[in-house]
């Protein structure tokens, strides 16, 4: 049984690796030691995540794949949630959450037939209830912070995001450097949009 350690944040000025020691420390408790650790800054709410994926598909039947809370793997909508939890079962990797106390005994080496499989049901149960609490907290924020907008808006008030003026200087460098816009997008993450504005604002073509 390897245990892969999951760590992600939304956005990448927060600190994805955060939650490392905590996990170290579960895993310590239990006499056992994380084997591999994938960290990544994506949302929860959107399935396509490259260190997921590479860690479902460097496990082996058994493995267990360790979070320090449910939202942390998943903030999906429910057709996606049912995606993930698919390919999951496909490997039939273990998901244990610190935040999830019927799945830490899925750490432990399994039981007889019968109590294995009530441990499987009842701790599936139990993250589907998380994962759905998650879902909800995400769509409330986000509703939450459309309404912030539209009342900032009104007031007169709203500034949007900060512009990132040192990302964006250095992105019409690299647009003045004549580097392409695909390289450009891929080295810093910008939409294209942000790089035909910046591209207008530097007068590069």
């Amino acid at each position: 049984m390897f245990i892969r350690a999951y760590l992600r944040a939304s956005t990448s000025d927060q600190d994805a690796s955060r939650a490392a020691v905590d996990l170290d420390d579960f895993a310590s408790d239990r006499g056992l030691t994380i084997a591999a650790r994938y960290t990544e800054n994506e949302s929860g709410a959107k399935l396509e995540r490259p260190e997921l994926f590479r860690l479902l598909a460097d496990c082996l039947p058994g493995d267990v794949l360790l979070v320090e809370q449910v939202d942390r793997l998943s903030r999906l909508n429910g057709a996606d949630w049912e995606r993930l939890k698919a390919q999951i079962a496909a490997k039939r990797v273990r998901v244990v959450a610190l935040d999830l106390p019927t799945s830490h005994q899925l750490m432990q080496p399994e039981a007889d037939e019968f109590t294995a499989r009530m441990l499987d049901a009842i701790n599936g149960m139990m993250l589907d209830m998380l994962a759905a609490i998650a879902r909800k907290d995400y769509v409330d924020r986000r509703r939450r912070q459309a309404q912030g907008i539209v009342k900032a808006k009104a007031e007169g008030v709203y500034r949007g995001r900060p512009e990132d003026v040192k990302r964006n200087s250095a992105i019409v460098g690299m647009l003045r450097g004549g580097q392409s816009w695909s390289s450009i997008i891929a080295a810093t993450g910008c939409s294209r949009s942000t790089l035909a504005r910046l591209a207008k604002r530097g007068a590069v073509t």
